[in-house]
């Protein structure tokens, strides 16, 4: 050994790694030698040829060494020692590969190289003899759009042919050969090309023999299967055969099915020879099951056959007959034979017809064309003329292999079956010819014996394939069960019955794909595809014959292949079950099985008792690592053996007859072999600090344990689902889970197994461990599978499995100690079981020893010491903690043993866990009867009181247990409460008193907690909490609470109610979302109320008080009214709008006013859209009663007393011209009694009325016709009267001000603290904020940013002045800008209930007097609510004192002198409700009134207008002139844009130009202040102008005033002046009327008369 060892400070140890030693083939038991020439780096990896080899460096260099001819020097073709590969320097190598006389190399970012013999092709070089360096060969997708390089992964070379694994898992290949799998016939193919058969799939591996391929593919995710199939999923078949012979029937449930896959799209294979051997070992046994002999004649081309014995025998250990469907492993259900029906056939038939099957004859090596399979049953057009022959023959033999069980059948049962079965399918059997034919004529002259072998198995094979194609079945079979012609008679009755008895329950025990692990491990699910040259039987398809594309080697599906090695003439597969199958040349014994070459895959016997983890094959022989006892792999030998020097007999040189172990244990720990002709080559570790024995260790067991766990899976838990009468449903589903559980973990152990073999075989590097990385994963499955086994325990699964599996169990007992590892001979079975279902458990123990054996070699400070160090402590708590979980169940079990029956049927739950119980008279009921029986119980989930014969189950998550403090009573007491219940538990000691409290807290937190019951993965055990939160999240289901009984609350809890946020539901639909407080609904909330008899429902959204509706909230009926407005104890109380009617938003009929109790009360405005009436007055119980007003669309005016909705009593009716009644009423619009009537030109009449308005009135009276002079004094009387009966303006909407007063905290208007009315608004706004931040509308940001400013309260300290006026003025503004604050929420209330009583009907002259007085007393009493929130505002009507005088002295308007104060005070600092409110209200309110005062003053508007128009016809000059504004104040020039123009006699609209348009503003202002400053305005720019033009001081007359004002007034065009007149008139300040701005006014408004009696000539 000439290892250059260096003692290494790292743990890793790396110089001691990849040692690599080198064996002559054949010649053994020599010692190896080491590779000559070679240094110390470490190999990750080898590759051997015919003559030479490669050797992949850790640090990803290549060398080259052996014979190289291709190299160009001399000294290079047989280098002493291996040599660098040059080209490829700098590149970073990950995997290399060599054929016969060529290699190849992939670098990490995916490109291959190769370099060598050429001649073939296989370098992806164009005619070249050699290719001396590597050369990097461009692999492009012809497919994808942009041209993309391919990444490779993998490289897999033969001899003229190699083959590339794609980074997206296609193969692509070039060279020469039908070993290439493409559609070509022009080799070589030097251009990498696709394997298009198998793209779509996922192709794990690839492997190269001489003349064939091997690919290694996931399967495709199975469909899910119904639970009880008819027939196989896949051939449509029957999965219950009936046999007929002469005296009784064979029924069988053993179907072998032809497909074994389903077809798909991207999948479609060989018909001809899709090989299902039944040789294919069971899993029960490994033994080899091949005594069929099948012998047809083929030389007799007669039409009868000679005798065909068809016997096909199934192993005894088939307990459960193995369904040949690899994919899915069900237990095969026995069912009544029935035909399929017409849909599943005609689906299948279009499955095959969408595949074209090739098929392959070896005749004379041409492919045949490939033939489709047709709708209509065609022969194959190559077959044979024996067709009839064959097909008899076929069917015979498709029969028997239909049927499972030892069929015997001489010729004449056969033929008499025959043509029965032909009836039976009716249909011409001749497309079977083609399989039978094509096999029945192999290779010509049958002598040698190896292949009349092949020929065997090739029959054997063809059976499965060549079942009788069931097409046109359909068209007579589908209602034909069991009724075939001669069978019912000779059918034995207990048979029949047989048949007829279902199983029900099939199992599928492969897992189902569990993602995440299948993206991190090996798949296990995998399919073996093979193509090339066969003439060995090296493809595995049970013949001899070449294949040009891939296709599937059925008996190797469900194996678990992992890995797969091609020899020269041979094939090898790994499975993850550490088998080895093996097919092909067996010349040299190179299969490891006996002597004769197999066609078909068959296990090979390496080592009795251990499995093997790693395989190569060599040209003529193939190596084995084999696990050994002491983890170091042992390298078995089997194949070519040389003859040694005395004897050199030709016979001699045969091989090894069973694999021979190489004495290699001094080596170290080999990681890898590799195989070439003459000589092979092993990778070896040595075992630095233990570190590579442990990580062998680890592999090892891991690999073992998937071993037993695959046996006990299949030999144990397959057959008991199988029994009968597993008792109850729910056993059997916990079983099933138990087994399904059982299935994902072995899975996953399968995987992890093998993904550490390949793990062995790379750097090795311990953090990229799987079980390091993913942990979760391992921690998961056995997590899940523990808590399943476990519930199966409690549930007494292991009771009640002894009475149906006892004959199992005893049969099996050996088998059963040998696996569960149970030597005591006393132990009972159920026991054995149990220990054996527990099994898995204690591999953790496993994973946390080894884990800490490998952090022992590393430096403690090193991450990796650490990672070790803390998965290891994950994997042993876990292990504790599994433990503990079984522990509590086998209590739990004891306790249900002992534990009455009838309770215990309602009680007992598969995750139900026994915590504690007081049947020691530990703890009594307080105040229970003397003779009562209490006994408690807690269980993880629920505490149980149980009585004589009844219990009662609290759920833990809403149970809150307290200690009763000790003077309480001096007893040991637990407060116990529940949502319904409290109760106090005395405890006989106070020890026990802990421990009780102890137990209820710990469980309750676990219940709160969910099912993380887990140790927290990575740290210790946490400290646990002791008290669980009082306050907390659960469901409950009321069960007594009257108004609650059967709802279900999901919510949050605080000590035993329902405390905020929450859901509640009531069993008949009715449910509440939203706030509750001490178990009462309260805050915001949502509620909806079912109703059935209108199919909607009635639906609250608002606020809530101790249970009821009381605040805001709207109330939207199933009748489809709505309802906004205030609450109180469910009823409507306060103020309210009602909508009601066809719910279009423009037509409802509308109530908005003041509710009492439910009841319309006090103030309100009913518009009832249908009579097209407005009604705004008093309301009593639901009716207009008292004084009111109505107006209707016609514009009919009443105002009076109404009694009971009715007009009655005294009252005023106004008609649209004017004529007038007053007098008695006593239905709506019927007089009846004393009044007058006035006619609009002042005739009256006096007396007694009767009838309807408008449809002719009795009337008995005077008529009296008054003089011109009586007319003046009495005419305005009417008016006068006319506002009395009304509702006054202070007494309107009453509600809405006390609703603000009590959200500030008042009582009354006034009665209250200040300091609490601001802590109410802060309160409002604050939760109006939260509670917009949970609804769906965002407030925007200049609402946020108002809401915020409104938190600063204006603060006042010292004299009142006016910078302070202006704060509070500021604050009003941004209060009333958010409906969140109480002032802003009136306003919007005030504006809605304004506009609701003064648009649409409302919009009547009449009513201008009422809606002027309305505004004005809205200002007095928001004035009186300000105030109240700023004590330190003066009253109304006083002045502030300035702070500062005004910086410049203003002359006077018209007096000349000095301003004095006195005389007009400024606006603004005299303290006015309108002042202060008037900017805020008004705009709001704008729209509406101005209407009205458009109504009021539209006659003398029109006059007014017509004048206007008239008189601006004329120019400048002329108009000036008619108004007789004096010559000195005409303007000569003007400035227009910056010229300045003479005035001509035609010029119009130029002259005040700047007045008018400053005039004009007056209609774009809402407030009469501002307005009036408009109008000052106007003024000023009069005066500059004439001031320009005259260039000396001068003061303004009104005589000379006027005319030049009104010729300003005239041009502005103001059409609505009359209006705003008005308005400024109405609503004016009083103080401001003899101050300089009252006079401005007063002259517009004589303008505006003026021009009305304006005549023009």
């Amino acid at each position: 050994m000439d290892s250059k060892k260096r003692s290494s400070t790292e743990a890793e140890g790396s110089k001691e790694r990849g040692l690599v030693h080198i064996w002559q083939a054949g010649s053994f038991p020599i010692t190896p030698e080491r590779l000559p020439g070679w240094g110390g780096k470490t190999v990750l990896q080898a590759a051997l040829g015919v003559k030479h080899g490669v050797l992949l460096t850790e640090d990803g260099e290549v060398y080259s060494f052996g014979t190289l001819p291709w190299r160009s020097g001399p000294v290079e073709i047989c280098p002493s020692s291996p040599i660098l590969e040059n080209a490829l320097v700098g590149q970073y190598v990950v995997t290399v590969a060599t054929g016969s006389f060529h290699s190849g190399a992939v670098t990490d970012n995916g490109v291959a190289y190769m370099w060598g013999e050429n001649s073939a092709g296989q370098c992806a070089v164009a005619n070249q003899q050699y290719v001396p360096e590597p050369n990097p060969v461009s692999i492009a997708d012809s497919e994808a759009s942009p041209l993309l390089a391919v990444r490779i992964l993998q490289l897999a070379c033969g001899e003229e042919h190699t083959l590339a694994l794609s980074i997206s898992r296609e193969i692509w290949a070039w060279g020469t050969g039908c070993q290439l799998g493409l559609i070509t016939t022009a080799f070589p193919v030097t251009k990498p090309q696709k394997v298009e058969h198998l793209a779509g799939r996922v192709v794990l591996q690839v492997a190269c023999g001489a003349f064939h391929s091997l690919a290694l593919v996931q399967c495709l995710p199975s469909q899910d299967l119904k639970p009880v199939p008819e027939r196989c999923n896949q051939c449509s078949q029957l999965l219950i055969t009936m046999t007929d012979k002469e005296d009784h029937v064979i029924i069988s449930d053993s179907h072998c099915c032809p497909l074994g896959v389903t077809l798909t799209e991207s999948q479609a294979e060989n018909h001809a020879s899709t090989a299902l051997s039944p040789s294919t070992e069971t899993l029960d046994r490994q033994e080899e099951v091949f005594e069929n002999t099948l012998v047809a004649n083929d030389q007799s081309v007669a039409t009868e056959l000679n005798a065909v014995s068809a016997q096909i025998t199934s192993s005894d250990a088939m307990s459960s007959q193995q369904n040949v469907m690899g994919t899915t492993e069900i237990s095969s259900a026995r069912n009544i034979p029935s035909y399929p029906d017409t849909q599943a056939v005609n689906e299948y038939l279009r499955k095959l017809s969408d595949h074209s099957v090739r098929e392959d004859s070896e005749h004379g090596e041409k492919p045949m064309p490939s033939q489709p399979l047709l709708e209509e049953a065609i022969p194959n057009l190559h077959s044979p003329p024996t067709t009839s022959t064959s097909a008899l023959n076929s069917l015979v033999v498709s029969c028997a292999s239909a049927v499972g069980v030892r069929v015997a059948a001489t010729y004449e049962a056969g033929a008499l079956s025959l043509k029965k079965v032909m009836n039976f399918y009716s249909t011409t059997p001749c497309e079977t010819g083609a399989q039978a034919g094509s096999s029945a004529i192999g290779p010509e002259g049958l002598k040698d014996s190896r292949e009349e072998q092949v020929k065997q198995e090739s029959m054997q094979g063809k059976k499965s394939s060549s079942l009788v194609d069931i097409r046109e079945e359909e068209t007579e079979g589908g209602s034909r069960r069991l009724s075939l012609p001669g069978l019912l008679s000779q059918v034995s009755p207990r048979l029949l019955r047989k048949a007829a008895r279902v199983k029900t329950r099939t199992v599928v025990l492969t897992p189902t794909y569990s993602g995440e692990a299948d993206a991190l491990l090996p798949s296990l699910r995998t399919e073996v595809w093979t193509w090339g040259k066969g003439k060995e039987g090296q493809l595995g398809h049970g013949d001899v014959l070449p294949r040009l594309q891939p296709l599937c080697v059925k008996c190797l599906d469900g194996k678990e292949v992992i890995h797969l090695e091609a020899g020269g003439y041979h094939s090898l597969a790994l499975t993850a079950k550490s088998q080895v199958y093996s097919w092909g040349s067996n010349t040299f014994g190179q299969l490891g099985h006996s002597d004769f070459p197999t066609t078909v895959p068959r296990l090979a016997k390496i080592s009795s008792e251990n499995g093997v983890w790693s395989v190569a094959a060599g040209r003529d022989y193939s190596l084995f690592l084999v696990d050994t006892e002491d983890f170091q792999p042992g390298l078995y030998y089997s194949g070519r053996q040389d003859p040694t020097e005395g004897d050199n007999l030709p016979e001699n040189h045969s091989g090894s007859k069973t694999p021979v172990l190489l004495s290699c244990s001094k080596l170290g720990y080999i990681s890898r072999v590799t195989a070439g002709k003459d000589s092979y080559l092993a990778l070896v570790d040595k075992n630095i600090m233990g570190y590579i024995a442990s990580l062998h260790e680890l592999a090892t067991t891991e690999r073992r344990f998937y071993s037993k766990l695959s046996d006990i899976k299949s030999q144990i838990l397959r057959p008991l689902l199988s029994l009968e009468n597993l008792g109850t449903t729910t056993t059997v589903q916990l079983l099933q889970e138990v087994a399904s559980r059982f299935s994902k973990l072995c899975y996953l152990i399968g995987q992890h197994g093998a993904s550490l073999s390949s793990f062995l075989h790379g750097v090795k590097e311990a953090r990229s461990l799987v079980i390091l990385k993913h942990s979760s994963l391992f921690l998961d499955s056995y997590t899940e599978y523990c808590t399943s086994i476990t519930n199966f325990l409690v549930m007494g699964g292991f009771q009640l499995l002894a009475k149906p599996a006892i004959d199992f169990l005893n049969k099996n007992q050996e088998l059963l100690q040998d696996l569960s590892e149970v030597n005591d001979e006393n132990t009972q079975l159920m026991e054995i079981l149990n220990t054996l279902f527990f099994l898995p458990i204690r591999r953790l123990h496993n994973y946390a020893k080894v884990l800490l054996k490998l952090a022992t070699c590393f430096e403690v400070a090193s991450p990796e010491y650490q990672k070790l160090q803390d998965s290891s402590s994950c994997y042993e708590c876990l292990a504790l903690h599994l433990g503990r979980k079984r522990k509590e169940a086998e209590y739990t079990l004891g306790f249900w043993k002992t534990f009455p029956g009838k309770m215990t049927d309602s009680l007992r739950k598969p995750e139900r866990r026994l915590l504690c119980e007081s049947s020691n008279r530990a703890l009594s009921l307080q105040h229970a009867g003397r003779f009562s029986v209490n006994w408690f119980i807690l269980f993880n989930d629920a505490l149980v009181h149980a009585q004589f014969s009844t219990h009662h189950v609290f759920p833990l998550a809403t149970l809150w247990a307290e200690p009763l403090s000790e003077e309480a009573g001096g007893v040991n007491g637990l407060k116990i409460t529940t949502p319904e219940e409290q109760f106090t538990l005395i405890s006989s000691t106070p020890q026990e008193k802990t421990k009780w409290l102890r137990a209820i807290s710990q469980a309750v937190d676990q219940a709160l907690r969910g099912m993380s019951d887990l140790p927290p993965y990575g740290s210790g055990s946490s400290v646990q909490r002791q008290e669980p939160p009082i306050s907390r999240s659960a469901k409950y289901t009321f069960y007594k609470d009257p108004r609650l009984k059967d709802a279900t609350y999901d919510g949050r809890w605080l000590s035993g109610k329902p405390h905020g946020r929450g859901v509640l539901k009531w069993p008949d639909g009715k449910m509440y979302s939203g706030m509750f407080r001490n178990g009462l609904e309260d805050g915001y909330g949502e509620y909806r109320i079912p109703n059935k008899a209108m199919n909607k429902e009635d639906h609250y959204v608002g606020h809530w008080k101790e249970g009821k509706m009381c605040g805001q909230g709207v109330y939207s009926y199933a009748s489809g009214e709505v309802f906004e407005g205030c609450f109180q104890d469910n009823m409507r109380h306060g103020h309210g709008l009602l909508r009601s009617g066809k719910l279009t938003s423009s037509s409802p009929s509308m109530f908005i006013g003041q509710w009492v109790m439910d009841k319309k009360a006090g103030y309100g405005v009913f518009d009832d859209i249908t009579r097209g009436e407005k009604y705004m007055g008093m309301w009593q119980d639901d009716v207009c009663q008292g004084n009111g007003v109505v107006v209707t669309q016609f514009g009919l005016y009443y105002e009076g007393n109404f009694h009971l909705n009715k007009m009655m009593g005294n009252g005023v009716l106004l008609s649209e011209d004017d004529t007038i009644y007053e007098g008695e009423f006593s239905d709506d619009w019927t007089l009846s009694g004393k009044g007058t009537l006035t006619m609009p030109n002042g005739d009256y009449i006096e007396g007694y009325f009767s009838g309807e308005w408008g449809s002719g009135i009795k009337i008995t009276g005077t008529y009296f016709k008054p003089s011109l002079y009586e007319s003046d004094k009495d005419r305005p009387k009417v008016f006068r009267k006319l506002r009395n009966l009304a509702v006054p303006a202070d007494e309107k909407w009453k509600a809405v001000f006390d609703e603000c007063w009590r959200q500030l905290g008042c009582e009354g208007p006034g009665q209250g603290e200040v300091w609490k009315a601001w802590d109410n608004i802060a309160v409002a706004l604050t939760t109006s904020r939260r509670q917009h931040r949970d609804s769906p509308e965002i407030l925007s940001r200049s609402q946020t940013q108002t809401l915020e400013s409104l938190e600063f309260i204006p603060q006042h300290v010292g004299a009142f002045s006016v910078e302070k006026y202006d704060d509070i003025r500021k604050y009003l503004i941004k209060a009333c800008d958010t409906p969140l604050h109480p002032l802003g929420r009136l306003v919007e209330t005030l504006v809605a209930v304004y506009r609701m009583t003064y648009v649409g009907v409302g919009a009547n002259r009449r009513l201008l007097q009422e809606a002027v007085k309305e505004i004005k007393s809205y200002l007095k009493r928001i004035f009186q609510l300000v105030r109240f929130l700023f004590p330190e505002l003066p009253e109304e009507g006083s002045t502030i004192p300035l702070s500062a005088p005004l910086p410049t002295e203003r002359k006077s308007f018209c007096t000349g002198k000095s301003d004095s104060r006195s005389e007009s005070p400024e606006p603004g600092y005299v303290v006015t409700s309108s002042g202060l409110l008037l900017p805020v209200l008004l705009p709001r309110l704008y729209p509406p009134l101005f209407m009205l005062y458009a109504l009021d003053n539209d006659r003398e508007e029109d006059i007014y207008w017509e004048c206007v128009l008239r008189l601006n016809k004329q120019p400048d000059i002329a108009l000036l002139g008619f108004l007789g504004v004096q010559r000195k104040f005409w303007p000569a020039t003007l400035s227009i844009l910056g010229e300045s123009k003479k005035v001509l006699p035609t010029t119009k609209d130029a002259c005040f130009a700047s007045a008018v348009e400053c005039l004009q503003q007056i209609s774009t202002t809402f407030t009469p202040s501002d307005k009036l400053k408009v109008i000052q305005q106007t003024f000023e720019e009069i005066s500059q102008s004439v001031l320009a033009s005259l260039h000396e001081d001068f003061l303004w007359s009104m005589d000379d005033l006027f005319p030049v004002f009104l010729y300003v007034v005239l041009r502005a065009r103001i059409r609505n002046l009359g209006s705003e007149v008005h308005l400024i008139e109405d609503l004016m300040d009083p103080y401001l009327q003899h101050g300089e701005q009252g006079i401005m006014f007063t002259t517009l408004k004589a303008c505006y008369y003026q021009i009305q009696r304006e005549k023009l000539n």
